[in-house]
């Protein structure tokens, strides 16, 4: 696999941990994040998932580099699968290991 496609997987994960954090900022709830624990709040949660997105952003830069045209190519599949894997990986650990519900 290439460096490029490795990049662009990675940014999906990155995007997709993003999304969770975004509704928790907005919603006002609680939700984990590795910077306050359990209990972050609305503004840890805006903050994590402005980061994720920053990272996400920053490797599909990289994944970028040196390619010509504007249409995508097998990257688009490799970030999607990577925003499959992760979105997916939560939503079970969440339905079997809660950890941001009661």
């Amino acid at each position: 696999m290439n460096a490029s496609r490795v990049q662009s997987f990675f940014a999906g994960m990155l995007v997709a941990n993003s999304a969770p954090h975004i509704a928790t900022a907005v919603s006002g709830r609680r939700h984990l994040t590795p910077l306050a624990g359990r209990d972050s709040g609305p503004v840890t949660n805006g903050v994590w998932a402005g980061l994720n997105l920053a990272g996400g952003a920053a490797l599909l830069l990289a994944a970028r580099k040196g390619k010509a045209g504007v249409r995508w190519d097998r990257d688009l599949v490799a970030f999607e699968t990577g925003y499959l894997a992760f979105a997916s990986w939560m939503a079970l650990s969440e339905r079997f290991f809660p950890m941001n519900s009661e």
